[in-house]
C-alpha cells in the first residue's frame, strides 16, 4: 500500500511539472526566443535556488557582482565534458569577486550530488525542480552557460559545453567589467542535449 501511494505521488508530481512547462511555453514567444538568446542583454531573472549543500541563493543577492550560471544535469555527457573546467575557472576568479552558480535540472537528488563529488564541485549549486528557473532563462538543452554583468544584465551565453578557453576569457572581461568578446566560433551540435 506504501509503494502504491509513492507511485502515486510522483505520478502526480511528474504530470504536475509537465502542466507547468506546458503552461510556461504556451505563454511565451516561439521556441527560438526560448533558447535564451533573447535574454542576452537582458535583465538576468531573479530567483531563488535552494542549495545542495543547505540554505538558499537569490540572484538578486548577488547584485554588484558579475555572475557565471550554468545550467546542467548528470545524464547530460556535455555538461561532464566542461565540469573539470568550470571548477578550476571558479577557483581560479573566487577571490576577483565573480560568482558561479550551478542549476541541475531534470535529475535526481542522488545523481546530482555523485556528480558534485565526483568533480569535486565547490561552488554554489542547487536543484530547479520545478522548472521555473530554466522558464525563466529559456533553457531548452544542456549544458547552457550565461555570464552576468555586475549591473545584473546577461551579457553573453554559451549553448552546449563551454571551451575552458571561451569560459576564461568571458570570466575575465566579467571580472574587470569590460565588454565581452563576440561569438568567433560556433558551438558544437554534438556538445548539447536538447531537453524533452
Amino acid at each position: 500500500m506504501i509503494r502504491y501511494g509513492l507511485f502515486v505521488a510522483a505520478a502526480v508530481a511528474v504530470v504536475a511539472l509537465i502542466a507547468l512547462m506546458s503552461w510556461a511555453l504556451s505563454n511565451r514567444s516561439p521556441v527560438t526566443g526560448l533558447s535564451g538568446v533573447t535574454r542576452v542583454t537582458k535583465p538576468a531573472p531573479d530567483f531563488t535556488l535552494d542549495l545542495m549543500d543547505g540554505g538558499q541563493l537569490l540572484r538578486s543577492e548577488l547584485a554588484g557582482r558579475p555572475v557565471v550560471i550554468n545550467f546542467w544535469a548528470s545524464w547530460c555527457t556535455p555538461c561532464r565534458d566542461e565540469a573539470a573546467g568550470l571548477e578550476r575557472t571558479w577557483r581560479d576568479y573566487e577571490g576577483r569577486g565573480v560568482v558561479f552558480v550551478g542549476i541541475d535540472i531534470q535529475d535526481s537528488e542522488l545523481d546530482a550530488r555523485f556528480y558534485l563529488e565526483e568533480f569535486d564541485v565547490t561552488y554554489p549549486n542547487g536543484r530547479d525542480e520545478d522548472g521555473k528557473i530554466s522558464v525563466e532563462y529559456g533553457v531548452v538543452g544542456l549544458p547552457v552557460t550565461f555570464f552576468v554583468s555586475k549591473e545584473g544584465v546577461i551579457e553573453r551565453r554559451w549553448v552546449g559545453a563551454i571551451p575552458e578557453s571561451r569560459l576564461r576569457d568571458w570570466t575575465e572581461s566579467l571580472a574587470q567589467g569590460l565588454p565581452l568578446s563576440d561569438n568567433d566560433e560556433e558551438p558544437d551540435p554534438d556538445l548539447f542535449r536538447q531537453l524533452r
